[in-house]
């Protein structure tokens, strides 16, 4: 009640200061705890919070007083354009699903759950335990908490088909998160200037930090089966490439899930051309109607470089992954790792091993893959039902995302613009190709809040396409 009842005085305060003169002293404490019914102490946070946005200022042992507003000037900040020069690449913008969702809109843009199917308990309880444990004072080891690599290492082997002997926790680097990983696995396994080979689409993160790094993306058509894998072959002898990054489990953005048999080829693949696999498990915890089967738990040869992380299904606030790799690759990577962050906060850690290491943790996943259903059938029949002229190519099996083709003379951006003007947020394919698209798309995220307003989105999404 605090913070409510000083963010309430704070509102009045600010009413006040807006049509006072400048100079003008405030109330006294005790006045304002008399006229708003509340302690010193919530008083003395409204007043810090006016005194922060440079409302009001502080004289010890005076009072507080309304600051004089100043007129403000333009700045001239041209001569940076000669410092900083031509940038060596232009960095795409941040995607559509990173936008902030106005209070009364219906959000199938985010690429993040709702809370309500995040482990809320697990995780509070998780982060007060980490606070006052070690792990709130000491520096971690640069490869990460010995009790959570064991645990990334423990989940792969569990996994394992094939005969591959089983990874140890002497495998894992932990990471900030996962697009932390991805920067740090192509700025290691391809370079700058280096070919890379990725789904097309794909993960528009993947792009931005193939971007950021330098490398050259050779996109490989990916459908709702997952790539060519004669396609990936050709790539490969055309290009020199030595490395492909893909999601072998519910891709990002169209759903994919790779069969065991496309496995068993891009792996031979792989093997053949000398390879690295960058295989990206973001929906490792997000199995429906399958369970995500890691290709890098059918390879010891170190040839699948494997990337897990927790933000997405733990809390966006633990940014904690695990990198699997073996061989001279993990010890370039953590090389990089640590001269990138030094190392991984250990109360992050702890909490991620904390909630992982709970019994409540399967039962909270078998939980969340029947909620996950449930919402991801009321958004397709919803589609179905007031969006027919938009083609659903293949329901997936898991993952957070329905890929959803537009007809040909749509155009997804200016779609987007005008269902959010109805208050209805969705996401632009366009984000997701890491060239010029092969059709025009939505993706729509079924995870995110108040599925209840599902069937009024699909018909704003159906009656914006009749208009077109």
């Amino acid at each position: 009640m605090t913070n409510s009842s000083s963010a309430r005085v704070a509102a009045a305060l600010r009413k006040w200061v807006a049509t006072a003169p400048a100079g003008a002293r405030l109330p006294s404490t005790r006045a304002l705890v008399a006229e708003h019914g509340v302690g010193p102490v919530t008083v003395q946070q409204a007043l810090r919070t006016l005194i922060a946005q440079g409302l009001v200022e502080s004289r010890p042992g005076v009072g507080t007083f309304v600051r004089d507003s100043r007129t403000p000037r333009p700045h001239d900040y041209g001569w940076q354009t000669v410092a900083l020069g031509a940038p060596r690449q232009h960095l795409p913008l941040t995607a559509a699903a990173m936008r902030s969702t106005p209070d009364d809109a219906i959000a199938l843009h985010s690429g993040y759950p709702d809370r309500e199917l995040l482990p809320d308990r697990l995780v509070r309880s998780a982060l007060v335990r980490a606070a006052r444990g070690e792990g709130a004072l000491d520096r971690m080891p640069a490869a990460g908490l010995p009790d959570l690599r064991a645990w990334f290492a423990a989940e792969l082997a569990a996994s394992g088909v094939g005969g591959a002997a089983a990874p140890g926790a002497g495998d894992v680097v932990v990471l900030p998160g996962s697009q932390s990983g991805l920067g740090t696995l192509f700025r290691t396994l391809v370079g700058a200037g280096g070919a890379l080979l990725i789904e097309s689409p794909t993960y528009w993160g993947a792009v931005l930090a193939a971007a950021q790094v330098g490398v050259r993306l050779v996109p490989v058509p990916s459908g709702p089966e997952g790539p060519d894998a004669e396609e990936v072959e050709r790539a490969f002898a055309r290009t020199g490439a030595r490395a492909f990054y893909a999601q072998p489990n519910f891709a990002n953005p169209t759903g994919a899930q790779w069969s065991s048999a496309l496995t068993e080829r891009i792996l031979t693949i792989v093997r053949e051309h000398g390879a690295f696999l960058i295989e990206d498990d973001w929906a490792h915890d997000f199995g429906i109607a399958a369970d995500a089967v890691p290709v890098a738990a059918r390879d010891d040869g170190g040839h699948v470089v494997y990337l897990r992380s927790l933000t997405k299904s733990v809390s966006p606030a633990i940014r904690v992954a695990g990198l699997v790799a073996r061989g001279p690759a993990r010890a370039r990577i953590l090389a990089d790792a640590q001269a990138q962050s030094m190392y991984v906060s250990g109360v992050l850690q702890q909490a991620a091993f904390d909630v992982v290491a709970q019994p409540a943790w399967r039962t909270h996943l078998r939980s969340l893959r029947e909620r996950l259903e449930a919402r991801r059938d009321l958004l397709v029949r919803a589609l179905r039902e007031h969006a027919p002229e938009a083609h659903l190519e293949a329901v997936p099996r898991g993952g957070l995302n329905l890929w959803l083709r537009l007809p040909d003379d749509t155009d997804p951006s200016r779609f987007a613009r005008e269902c959010e003007a109805r208050g209805v947020m969705v996401a632009s394919g366009d984000d997701w190709f890491p060239a010029e698209p092969a059709g025009r798309y939505l993706r729509l995220n079924y995870a995110g809040p108040n599925p209840g307003g599902f069937p009024e989105a699909a018909r704003v999404i159906g009656e914006t396409l009749g208009a077109h």
